[in-house]
């Protein structure tokens, strides 16, 4: 069973910025919702 919950999160989609749509480098301590770049904007 384990291995059916890694299968999973590995063939998750890569997260995008809401702004822009670019790939975001998830963090695991982070949850944010934009990319390096449109969050520096502000």
């Amino acid at each position: 069973m384990i291995e059916n919950v890694i299968e999973f999160f590995k063939n998750l989609p890569a997260k995008k910025c809401t702004e822009c749509g670019e790939k975001i480098t998830e963090q695991h301590e982070c949850y944010g919702t934009k990319c390096d770049k449109c969050s520096e904007l502000k």
